[in-house]
């Protein structure tokens, strides 16, 4: 499957807006395994809602109650379908849970883009026609490498690994991408003590804050501790709160919400990996669209695995409160 340049299509997209036509009744929904309270979704949701608007398409976009579960995704994918949509647009969390489903979908004659979250083993794995998101493995990897700039330069290097949902493709493979750094790093530095544990960090602030907080004081000697979201914005306000110093403990996330982006801005996250969530909204409509108007099979794209630092935390935190970042 081809895979695209996600700032060329983007920009033919955004010049092309001014003379997008109704899409004629399009029906899209969006699943997925997230709560309404999570910032990041909300950035993916006006990625969504702009696309719709710009094609006149009806869309919705539905929310789990409980944050991460795939009971209640499963659940509302199908009463979604029940009302016959046109395409359907879901993260795929476990391997197994939504196969049935998606094949159903599709034999029904329903498009299927998977989006933010993949099945492990890609179109192998799921009956899925596309994904537009980020490749987790190589963006856990990109995180652990960035942070190790900032290593010391001497003693041992001991590192926590929050994988903040266990199970879930996304966490599991990103604690995979930075551990495989790790494993790298090691060899290339024999004469190094390096070591990593790996832990259930939660997916609530005020969770990762108390796990990963209570490991930090057992632990006092930890580097670092790397989150597979934004989470570790928990974790800096609990050192924060304990009077530690700005990167005494190194810490490197997720996303560019506003809450970690604020911890960024004090010195205590050292670097994000931002994965463009409101291009995973808003791309994913525009396939739709162009499949029932001119018959164009949806393509995979890749939305990245940038690196931000300190240093630019001022500038994209504007963006990132309008939900653009």
């Amino acid at each position: 499957m081809k895979r695209l340049t996600p700032t060329l299509l983007l920009a033919t997209t955004l010049f092309a807006a001014p003379s997008i036509a109704s899409a004629d009744g399009l029906n899209i929904v969006f699943t997925h395994h997230s709560s309404a309270s999570n910032t990041f979704w909300q950035a993916v949701k006006k990625g969504f809602d702009d696309a719709c608007g710009k094609v006149e398409a009806k869309c919705n976009m539905i929310f789990t109650q409980t944050e991460g579960s795939v009971e209640q995704q499963l659940a509302n994918m199908r009463a979604a379908l029940a009302a016959k949509p046109d395409a359907l647009l879901t993260s795929i969390v476990d391997n197994k849970a939504f196969d049935d489903v998606i094949k159903e979908a599709r034999d029904a004659g329903v498009l299927v883009i998977a989006v933010n979250v993949d099945d492990t083993e890609g179109a192998k794995g799921n009956a899925r026609q596309a994904f537009i998101g980020q490749g987790f493995v190589p963006a856990g990897y990109s995180l652990g490498k960035a942070i190790s700039e900032s290593f010391p330069k001497e003693g041992p290097i001991k590192v926590l690994v929050g994988i903040s949902a266990p199970g879930q493709n996304w966490s599991e493979s990103r604690g995979a991408g930075v551990m495989k750094f790790l494993e790298e790093y090691k060899a290339a530095h024999p004469d190094r003590q390096v070591s990593w544990e790996r832990i259930d960090s939660g997916t609530d602030l005020a969770v990762t804050s108390d796990r990963v907080g209570a490991y930090l004081n057992a632990h006092p000697d930890t580097t670092a501790y790397f989150d597979t979201g934004f989470w570790c914005a928990g974790v800096a306000r609990s050192l924060q709160d304990r009077g530690v110093a700005p990167g005494k403990v190194l810490l490197g996330g997720f996303d560019l919400v506003p809450e970690v982006l604020q911890q960024m801005q004090k010195g205590y996250v050292q670097a994000l990996v931002d994965q463009q969530p409101y291009m995973q909204g808003f791309m994913p409509v525009m396939e739709a669209y162009l499949n029932k108007k001119v018959g164009l099979a949806p393509s995979d794209i890749d939305t990245g695995q940038g690196i931000v630092r300190p240093d630019q935390a001022d500038a994209i935190m504007t963006l990132s409160a309008q939900g653009l970042r």
